[in-house]
């Protein structure tokens, strides 16, 4: 949303290879080394080559510090508080004299730069000002500006460590001021670059998974749009945007909302606050799951139907720098049918007609709907290997790179990015800040990864805390402590480590019986109500036994496997 704002379009700025053209490289909120490792590998080639380094990170990632890569920088920030270090970063580079003027006067809007540069010269902007909340020294950040703007091509790649915040839709947008002031834009080599969470997680946004939009992000209450999509599906839409997940949870409980398609997401182990994920379950009266496995929301199913892995799917990806690839199946899907098929079956079903006969026709429908992929079809991506949207009468071919001598939208915006604190602070009830994120060896909820000999690296999500925190708390490593927030408590082995800075602690999400999200709350971004996962506020203490909630989780867990056996049981004896 940050980037769409300012640019016109809710994507990256350059293929992965441009990289390799980078002469600085900030890393923020990203370990591309565990969530990233293929990106993270050309990356430190190009590190290796002489391109300089910028991390901001609350943790010392493996790129801070490692046998062949060192950072020029690390920003330590404190968790919660990128858009006070961003516009600390502007305020350099403004009142320095650092600002590329004639990019800002050819490409971007006069009267919202000048309040921008307004805004970020302000003494309470300053490094020094900042500082105290930051968690970073103001030489650092002053080094760091300084070599952003003066290094050469400078390119920005961000993660969920940036958008998994209350402000992460405001710390997007000044990521894009700094590209913009700096004129790091629409060329090899530099760029603002999101690293997202999942391989297809671009490809799902462009294609409408947003309440309030639909393919192409065109908003839902653009009666054009609208008009389009109904012409060729012959259906009335509605011009009011739908409810996203959390309002989904508060309706459910109050109520008004009573079923849910859940299809290839464990939404019980993954979103934020996992008892009141589990209680809007309960009130539903009607749940489908849709997986490759009984994951933690199928508990709740009352229908559960089967999910196609990536070996028996045909279709296309698109990755994070818009590139479009095709999947094509080695298998049939064993249990019958594929997901879109399911879909159809279970469309048709409802109500409404879908006679798809094959994933092309669908692609087809898409570039018939979507002017950024008019040109996309499954005959070009043979052809090709793989097209990057837009790809179109304008750009046949796709586009390797975005904005180069116009933003889609015309002129570049720049906004103003004030900071506002998070709701989740240290307190004296709660004196830690906890983040979460990956590891290598697994993925996500790991309902893939926990099946494979990855758990002899990772069999156990940790808790990784400061040793001057573990000594206060009487904490030695491999410890049961327990974390509690407002929102619940769990227990896990401790680990200690001044990879995290006192204060803060660190823990990942792989493993059901962690519940990790027991404790995130359901704090939000103020624009797209994406879980502040990285933020919460929690206290540690040293324990001898399992949480409450583990304890019903292992009573739940063992029920519902009772019943499984128990209907294997029947149907084997009614054969």
């Amino acid at each position: 949303m940050g980037s769409s704002r300012r640019w016109g379009e809710s994507a990256g700025t350059q293929t992965f290879d441009s990289v390799m053209h980078s002469d600085v490289v900030i890393v923020m909120g990203a370990n591309p080394s565990s969530g990233h490792p293929v990106f993270a590998s050309r990356l430190k080639k190009r590190l290796r080559q002489g391109a300089k380094l910028i991390v901001i990170d609350p943790r010392r990632i493996e790129l801070v510090d490692s046998p062949h890569i060192k950072a020029d920088y690390h920003l330590q920030v404190r968790p919660g508080t990128n858009v006070a270090l961003l516009t600390a970063l502007a305020h350099v580079i403004v009142t320095e004299g650092l600002v590329a003027e004639s990019f800002v006067a050819e490409r971007c809007e006069t009267a919202a730069f000048e309040q921008w540069k307004t805004f970020v010269s302000r003494p309470e902007h300053a490094p020094e000002a900042t500082q105290e909340i930051t968690g970073v020294p103001a030489q650092i950040v002053r080094g760091a500006a300084r070599l952003y703007a003066r290094g050469g091509n400078a390119a920005i790649y961000y993660g969920l460590g940036v958008t998994e915040h209350s402000q992460g839709s405001t710390t997007v947008m000044a990521i894009a001021n700094l590209a913009m002031a700096t004129g790091n834009i629409g060329r090899d080599g530099v760029g603002v670059n999101p690293l997202r969470g999942q391989n297809n997680v671009q490809g799902s946004c462009d294609m409408g998974s947003f309440p309030h939009e639909l393919p192409g992000y065109r908003h839902i209450s653009d009666e054009d749009a609208r008009q389009l999509f109904e012409n060729d599906w012959g259906v009335t839409l509605q011009p009011e945007p739908g409810l996203r997940i959390p309002n989904m949870f508060e309706a459910a409980l109050a109520g008004s909302f009573l079923g849910l398609y859940c299809q290839g997401e464990d939404i019980v182990q993954s979103d934020p606050n996992t008892q009141h994920v589990a209680a809007a379950l309960s009130a539903m009266e009607c749940i489908v799951v849709q997986d490759l496995f009984l994951n933690e929301t199928a508990k709740y199913a009352h229908v559960f139907l089967p999910g196609s892995s990536f070996l028996e799917k045909d279709g296309t990806f698109t990755n994070a720098e818009r590139r479009i690839s095709r999947v094509r199946k080695v298998m049939e899907p064993r249990n019958g049918l594929a997901d879109w098929e399911i879909t159809m079956a279970l469309s048709n079903a409802l109500g409404y007609p879908m006679h798809y006969g094959h994933p092309r026709e669908i692609m087809a429908e898409i570039a018939r709907l979507t002017p950024s992929f008019a040109g996309v079809s499954y005959e070009k991506l043979d052809q090709a290997g793989s097209l990057q949207w837009p790809c179109n009468a304008d750009s046949p071919l796709g586009t390797p790179i975005m904005h180069v001598d116009v933003f889609v939208r015309g002129k570049g915006r720049f906004m103003i990015t004030r900071y506002v604190a998070t709701d989740e602070r240290s307190t004296r009830r709660f004196p830690l800040l906890l983040t979460t994120g990956r590891i290598l060896s697994q993925y996500n909820v790991g309902a893939q990864t926990r099946r494979t000999e990855n758990v002899r690296w990772h069999a156990q999500d940790l808790l990784e805390i400061h040793p001057q925190d573990a000594e206060d708390r009487g904490v030695r490593e491999g410890d049961w402590v327990g974390i509690q927030s407002r929102a619940g408590e769990t227990v896990l082995r401790a680990t200690l480590t001044d990879r995290v800075q006192p204060g803060v602690v660190y823990t990942t999400f792989h493993f059901p019986e962690s519940g990790a999200n027991v404790v995130t709350t359901d704090n939000s971004d103020w624009a797209t109500n994406f879980p502040e996962y990285k933020v919460t506020a929690v206290q540690v203490t040293r324990v001898s036994q399992p949480s409450e909630w583990q304890r019903q989780w292992t009573r739940f867990t063992e029920t519902q496997q009772r019943l499984l056996s128990d209907r294997d049981t029947a149907v084997l004896a009614g054969k």
